[in-house]
C-alpha cells in the first residue's frame, strides 16, 4: 500500500518520501521538513500517535500539516488523533480523489495561513475569565488553534451544530464579529495567563 501511495502521489505531481516505520518517519521528517505528512497509526515500534507527538514537539515540524490515514476509524480514535494535533483523519480504504482532495486542502490552508503559527498553550481554563462557560472556553481554545466546527465536534464529542451554537454564543459574549477576532482575544488572554506562553513552534 505504501508503494501504491507513493506512485499515486508522484503521478499527481508530488515529491513523496516513504518510511517503513514510525521512528524512520520521524527521522526523515526532521531531515527533509516536508510540506505535509501522511501517517498510519498502527506501525512497528513508534505508532502514529507517537510520531505526531514527536513532530509537534519539534519547532521545525510543529505546524506541518499532518493527516492520519488508518483503518482505525471509530470515534474514540478520531478524537484521540485530533487531540494530539492532527489536521485530518482519513479512513482506509480511501479513494484517490478523497486523498488528493484532503492533501490539497491542507496544503492550501497552510499556504493561506502562512505566518500563523500553532500556539503552545495547554489549557482553556484562562478563557473562562472572558465570561465564558467551561464548555465555551474549550470550544474557543480549539477555534483559536484553527480547528473547524466538525473537528472541534470530534475533539469534544459534540455535534457540529452544537459547536456552531457555542461559537455563536462566544462571539456574542466577546462582542466580536468573527472567529478570527475571537481567536485573537483568546490568544491574548492565554498569553497573559499565569504559566501562559506566547511562544509558537
Amino acid at each position: 500500500m505504501r508503494r501504491n501511495l507513493m506512485q499515486l502521489l508522484e503521478l499527481d505531481g508530488f515529491r513523496a518520501l516513504a518510511a517503513p516505520n514510525g521512528a524512520e518517519g520521524i527521522t526523515i521528517a526532521l531531515r527533509e521538513l516536508p510540506d505535509l505528512i501522511l501517517c498510519d497509526i498502527t506501525m512497528p515500534g513508534t505508532d502514529g500517535h507517537g510520531v505526531l507527538k514527536a513532530l509537534r514537539a519539534e519547532r521545525a515540524t510543529a505546524t506541518t500539516p499532518f493527516i492520519f490515514l488508518t483503518a482505525k476509524g471509530d470515534r474514540t480514535d478520531l478524537r484521540a488523533g485530533m487531540n494530539l494535533g492532527a489536521d485530518d483523519y482519513l479512513i482506509k480504504p480511501v479513494t484517490r480523489d478523497d486523498l488528493i482532495s484532503a492533501i490539497s486542502a491542507r496544503l492550501q490552508r497552510a499556504a493561506q495561513h502562512g505566518a500563523e503559527l500553532r500556539p503552545t498553550f495547554e489549557s482553556p481554563a484562562p478563557l473562562e475569565e472572558l465570561g465564558l462557560t467551561p464548555r465555551e472556553a474549550e470550544v474557543l481554545f480549539w477555534v483559536a488553534q484553527g480547528k473547524t466546527n466538525a473537528e472541534i465536534g470530534i475533539i469534544l464529542d459534540a455535534s457540529p451544530a452544537t459547536v456552531k451554537k457555542h461559537v455563536e454564543h462566544i462571539l456574542e459574549k466577546l462582542e466580536v464579529e468573527n472567529r478570527a477576532a475571537a481567536s485573537l482575544r483568546a490568544l491574548e488572554t492565554l498569553a497573559q495567563a499565569p504559566g501562559g506562553s506566547s511562544d509558537t513552534a
